[in-house]
């Protein structure tokens, strides 16, 4: 089986740049401190999820070598949450506070990740589906890690500038519906192809 690098960029990208703990944090710290104010917690947040990353491949090599039967369980249990996610996706609104909040430090942003649910289940739903075929030595797992990494950082980015445009865009209700409704479908596609890939 083949990784499917469409399917694996459409679950990370949507599960990265939709609303969360990392989006929603870091478009509060741009908007009160500035972005070059807040890079040390998007530094943070940076480190935390590379490691989580990393961890997610470790796992689910181990997973593939001691109990290889249970990975089309983890298939199964991907792709439930992945259309748990267009669900809530598709009701998801785009109203952020924009009140103060305290200074966040590196520290902050790095605990932050080992803590995020959504960052955990992503890491493990990604090595342990999308590319459970992936080569599992050292350089792969760095480098896979690393774009995922990429990708979270440009959220960061994304919805620490452009956070306020972004939500005032999403207000009205049928902008909000027709995005909702296009990412969640893909998510739904993203799920029923795992699940097709099973037989």
């Amino acid at each position: 089986m083949e990784i499917d690098l469409f399917s694996t960029f459409l679950f990370a990208f949507i599960t990265t740049f939709t609303p969360g703990p990392n989006t929603i944090s870091s478009h509060a710290m741009g908007m009160n401190y500035g972005y070059r104010r807040s890079l040390p917690y998007f530094a943070g947040i940076a480190t935390g999820f590379f490691s989580i990353m990393v961890l997610s491949a470790l796992f689910a090599t181990l997973l593939q070598q001691l109990m290889p039967s249970v990975v089309p369980l983890l298939t199964i249990l991907g792709s439930l949450y992945i259309l748990y996610l267009a669900y809530h996706v598709f009701f998801a609104s785009y109203l952020l506070s924009q009140r103060a909040v305290k200074a966040l430090g590196y520290s902050n942003g790095l605990l932050l990740q080992l803590l995020n649910p959504k960052v955990i289940i992503l890491g493990l739903t990604v090595y342990s589906t999308f590319l459970k075929e992936m080569d599992r030595s050292p350089i792969p797992i760095i480098l896979s890690a690393l774009v995922f990494t990429l990708m979270s950082f440009t959220a960061l980015t994304t919805w620490a500038l452009f956070g306020l445009g972004i939500a005032r865009l999403l207000k009205t209700e049928r902008t909000r519906r027709i995005v909702n409704a296009v990412l969640s479908l893909l998510l739904v596609y993203t799920a029923v192809k795992m699940l097709l890939g099973l037989w």
